[in-house]
């Protein structure tokens, strides 16, 4: 285990106190095993059981008060792998533990932040810890250390984008509402969003890459342990990652629609980048075995979405990272509660008395023998210890005295390895420096330079060089007098031995002495007893002075030897350094011929460098030679194919100008509304023009600026002066004038441009400004010629398109109730054949008046889903209002439905009552049935073809068509049985008078044929003048708003000359005059 000691289940089962205090120690101590045995110094992957019971834990408690409390105490300075470990399991606390776990405050455990802007405040303050972990291990060349660098950056970024953006969850799992709250509606709110995702997604991708670069050079297989101990973070990663590449798809496409493409170039270039990482990583990680069991990695598409296409959002399919279900392992029993008397095997006995001490002895228990046994034990250590003292304190003694007699050669010694220590440093600095010169021969100037700092360097070194002698000198001086110690020592053992050599002559001495003694013992021996003692004193002192003599020579014989051992261990340092003075010497020798010969080198490539030089230099001038040529090349290029574009753009304005008074374009119209959208466009692009002259003009080198917006400007003016012209045949006469002459004067001033960009002087004085004045004349005139009926607000258009609709449906009730009326009254007042007449025209009348209730009843349903359909989170009167045209068009068909129901019965009560005449009813008929199909037609603009409404609308429509055919076959039926056909006789008559009936009668026919031709003139005027007011002659539908209505109506044919007998006069322009309605499409 690391630094978290297990604590022992005795001294837990001692400690008294409430349930609730055992079950949180219990706890604690749960906790700290499994922390223990998931972080560790073991080149192995992190156990899931025991990151789960971590993770439990924080559920447990609400959040990770007890994670960090024993995460802090974790020495993970000391272990590269410890610390990718505490990552590693940290990331898995972050994503899969409580959802405060990043909230737990500094106090007491379970007190949970409950705002939510405060989910991740709390762990700021473990910011620091993680960062001083990365910043420690970075700076080391540990192969896990950058690992661990690289990792705790991860970290960082992670809890620092959710303490931002605390809508996402640390396991990034939200839906795509979610995601849309929290981007929003502003633009530069979902612009940091993408840029944060980003650098998310940047971390992640680097942590992978640094794994898979460590893989790859440790040449580790994913079966190993310590390639599995690298690649377990890898899971958490493949999870961020998937939920981040599929924000930032959607962010991007969000992005995409509100912003051009060119703004966006960068962000696409990024995520195009993050995209092949991504998808390469997913690749590796897939293929290796250790990850299939354990995760099913999704696949992504061969290439990035489509941005610029909106339509590929439908195509992106988020990828989803499944994890199987885990199969239950083999988890060792852990004795939470002590159940053993003795101690945990391997547990020194010390640990017990530690914790007794700090939690003091059991409550009212007895010493077992296990402490009987530790207290015996701890006596005898403290017995060996004083033994131990005392035997370190003898050997202290005698290393003293040791210590004292080699101090000074020891300080001798330790001067010489100062000075070859930094012996060695300038030779590496020499070698240094031999590397600098190597480099400086790529650096000509530089050359004198550095060699005139070699040679200060070789200078010095010979410096130092001597000053080693000299020590050397001094350590000779040193040695010779240590052999003149040792001379001395010897003169003085040669002493001893001469005074050994004299006692043994005394001895002889004294032996011929005694012999004397004894020969005349006899003879003196009284006389010589005294002198005998004398003598025999003076014998005991000689021998005592003969032991203290021998006692001096072992002494220095002893020294001698201590002196002898000095000497060769001196010897043996002195040949050390001459060996190694000889070594630097070579050293030196070897580096000054070194230098010598890259001197030499260095000479040869500064001539042979100022040769390239000079060819160099020769070459830069043919260079700089050809690019004036092709700059100029380059410039008439540029010019060139400005002058086509001009040129082009010239024809393309001629082509437009000449329509202006081009016969057959009189038939062309257009509206007013698309004359004002052109008219913008072409405002907008000339200042693009301005822009593409003024650049053009600060670098001739680039045109393309200038020709796209030339081309833009000359298509955009082209068609506004067309439009214009077309716009003009539908106005009134004055606007219709002046219409035309703005559109000659924008035409003018734009070939002048066109023609000022042909010609290189006049290039620079060309003014694009100038056409802006008659565009801006045309936009003017163009908003001058809008319908009236535009007129309107659109906030009322919805509450119009309502009332209009009620007010035909009550002119609908009405009409009926009146016919049912007439009905009555024609029952009392006619009789017979009129009665039966009448009867007939009023019952169609009736079906015709149910039919159209059904249609408008119908419409309005249909009209209730378009609206429900299309409007999104608008309300219903903004739809209308966004849909302006259609909706005008919903009202006009309804106010003409209405009319025509009001004038049908109107007609239908003259035709009863004999005061009106059966075509009035008729041509009501034919209006009837041309509103309503133009109330159909309205309202099909915007349904959906598959609608049952629309199905049943057009059902409605033939319902009334067929309905008007009936009201026309009954009225047409009832006018022959009521008119009387007078037979012509004509046997009365002669021959002269019936010629000149004849003639009268031909005189009849073409006065009528006159009037007929010109009542149809007439009808013809009506109907334009009908159209130009309704709005026929408005922009485009809101279905296609680009393309201009150039088609002009086409009036109703002319009949040809009829070939039938005469009729009243009453009967000829109502029948023969009456054609469908014209539809106009809103």
């Amino acid at each position: 285990m690391n630094s978290i000691k297990n604590v022992p289940a005795r001294v837990l089962s001692r400690r008294p106190g409430h349930s609730l205090e055992a079950e949180r120690e219990q706890f604690d101590k749960t906790q700290a095993i499994s922390i223990s045995k998931a972080i560790n110094s073991q080149e192995a992957p992190v156990k899931e059981k025991h990151a789960r019971r971590i993770i439990l834990g924080t559920h447990h408690e609400k959040g990770a008060f007890t994670f960090w409390s024993y995460a802090i105490g974790l020495p993970l300075p000391s272990s590269s792998i410890l610390s990718w470990k505490f990552c590693h399991v940290l990331h898995k606390v972050l994503r899969d533990g409580h959802p405060n776990v990043s909230s737990t405050q500094g106090g007491r455990p379970g007190k949970v932040e409950q705002h939510p802007v405060r989910v991740l405040h709390d762990c700021q303050r473990y910011r620091s810890n993680i960062r001083e972990v990365g910043d420690l291990w970075g700076h080391l060349h540990d192969r896990y250390g950058q690992l661990v660098s690289v990792y705790t950056k991860l970290l960082l970024t992670k809890i620092s984008f959710h303490l931002k953006h605390p809508q996402f969850p640390a396991g990034l799992e939200v839906t795509d509402e979610v995601l849309e709250k929290a981007a929003g509606t502003d633009v530069n709110n979902i612009f940091q969003l993408t840029v944060e995702m980003f650098d998310y997604m940047d971390c992640e991708l680097k942590l992978s890459e640094s794994v898979f670069r460590q893989l790859n050079t440790a040449i580790a297989v994913s079966q190993m342990s310590s390639g599995q101990c690298r690649l377990a973070p890898l899971i958490q990663v493949i999870q961020d990652c998937s939920h981040l590449y599929h924000y930032t798809v959607k962010l991007l496409f969000k992005l995409h629609s509100c912003l051009p493409a060119d703004t966006l170039q960068g962000h696409r270039d990024r995520f195009h980048e993050q995209f092949h990482s991504l998808r390469n990583f997913f690749r590796r990680a897939s293929d290796m075995l250790y990850f299939k069991r354990l995760i099913q990695i999704p696949r992504l598409p061969e290439g990035p979405p489509n941005f610029l296409r909106a339509s590929a959002l439908a195509e992106h399919i988020k990828p989803v990272v499944v994890i199987p279900e885990e199969t239950p392992e083999d988890e060792e029993p852990e004795n939470l509660i002590e159940i053993s008397t003795g101690p945990p095997a391997g547990e020194p006995a010390v640990v017990a008395d530690l914790f007794d001490q700090t939690f003091g002895p059991p409550n009212g228990s007895l010493k077992d023998d296990r402490d009987l046994q530790i207290e015996n034990l701890k006596r005898e250590v403290e017995t060996l210890r004083g033994e131990l003292e005392k035997i370190k304190l003898e050997a202290q003694r005698y290393i003293s005295q040791l210590k004292g007699q080699v101090n000074a050669l020891e300080a001798e010694l330790e001067e010489q390895r100062k000075q070859k220590q930094k012996a060695l440093v300038d030779n590496e600095q020499l070698r240094h420096e031999l590397a600098q010169l190597r480099a400086a021969q790529l650096e000509g100037e530089r050359s004198q330079s550095l060699r005139e700092e070699a040679e200060r360097k070789a200078s010095a070194t010979e410096a130092r060089y001597n000053k080693l002698k000299e020590k050397h000198s001094e350590l000779i001086s040193t040695h010779a007098e240590l052999l003149r110690k040792n001379a001395d020592t010897a003169k003085q053992l040669t002493v001893t031995q001469q005074s050994q050599e004299e006692v043994a002559r005394v001895k002889e001495q004294l032996a011929f002495q005694m012999e004397q003694v004894k020969r005349e013992s006899e003879l003196k021996l009284e006389e010589q007893s005294d002198q005998l003692e004398k003598f025999k004193r003076e014998l005991e002192a000689k021998a005592g002075e003969l032991a203290r003599v021998q006692e001096v020579l072992s002494r220095t014989e002893q020294s001698g030897s201590e002196l002898s051992s000095r000497l060769e261990a001196l010897r043996a340092k002195k040949d050390a350094l001459s060996g190694a003075v000889q070594q630097r010497e070579a050293d030196l020798l070897a580096a000054q011929s070194l230098a010598r010969e890259r001197e030499a080198a260095l000479s040869q490539e500064q001539q042979r460098g100022s040769r390239e030089r000079g060819e160099l230099q020769a070459r830069l001038a043919e260079k700089e030679s050809q690019e004036q040529g092709l700059r100029r090349k380059l410039l008439d290029e540029q010019f060139a194919v400005l002058r086509g574009a001009a040129a082009e753009a010239e024809a393309i304005l001629q082509d437009a100008v000449s329509k202006l008074d081009d016969p057959l374009h009189l038939r062309c119209t257009s509206s007013p509304d698309y004359l004002v959208s052109r008219a913008q466009a072409a405002l907008d692009s000339v200042s693009a023009l301005e822009e593409g002259h003024a650049q053009y003009l600060t670098s001739l080198a680039d045109a393309s600026a200038l020709v796209a917006a030339l081309t833009r400007f000359s298509h955009l003016a082209a068609d506004t002066i067309i439009n214009g012209s077309a716009t003009s045949h539908l106005a009134p006469t004055d606007p219709a004038d002046r219409l035309m002459d703005t559109c000659r004067e924008c035409g003018a001033r734009a070939l002048e441009l066109v023609g000022q960009l042909q010609d290189q002087q006049a290039l620079r004085r060309a003014q694009p400004g100038l056409v802006r004045t008659p565009l801006q004349g045309i936009l003017q005139l163009g908003q001058e010629l809008k319908p009236k009926s535009l007129d309107v607000r659109q906030e009322e258009l919805g509450a119009m398109v309502d009332k209009e609709m009620a007010a035909t449906s009550a002119a609908i009730e009405d009409a009926v109730r009146r016919i049912e009326d007439m009905m009555n009254q024609a029952r009392h007042a006619s009789s017979g054949v009129k009665l039966e007449v009448n009867e007939r025209i009023l019952n169609s009348c009736t079906d015709l008046m149910k039919a159209i209730r059904l249609l408008v009843m119908t419409s309005t349903s249909l009209q209730k889903e378009i609206v429900e359909s299309g409007r999104g989170a608008a309300t219903q009167q903004e739809f209308y209002a966004k849909n302006s045209r259609w909706t005008e068009g919903l009202i006009s068909a309804s106010k003409a439905v209405g009319w025509g129901a009001t004038q049908l019965v109107e007609a239908a009560d003259r035709v009863v009552l004999h005061t009106g005449k059966y075509e009035e009813l008729i041509v009501c008929s034919h209006e009837i049935a041309a509103s309503t199909a133009q109330l159909v037609a309205a309202s099909k603009v915007k349904a959906d073809k598959h609608s049952p409404h629309l199905s049943r609308l057009q059902e409605c429509s033939r319902t009334v068509n067929e309905r008007a055919a009936g009201v026309v076959a009954s009225t047409k039926s009832g006018q022959e049985q009521i008119e009387d056909r007078d037979t012509m006789d004509f046997s009365g008559l002669s021959l002269i008078k019936l010629k000149k009936q004849e003639m009268e009668t031909q005189v009849r026919v073409l006065e009528l044929e006159t009037t007929l031709e010109a009542e149809r003139m007439r009808l013809g005027e009506l109907r334009k003048r009908h159209y130009a007011l309704a709005g026929a002659g408005a922009a485009p539908s809101e279905e296609e708003p680009g393309r201009p209505s150039t088609a002009p109506r086409k009036k109703p044919p002319l009949a040809q000359k009829p070939s039938v007998v005469p009729r009243q006069d009453h009967q000829l322009d109502k029948k023969d005059g009456v054609y469908p309605a014209q539809l106009v499409n809103y």
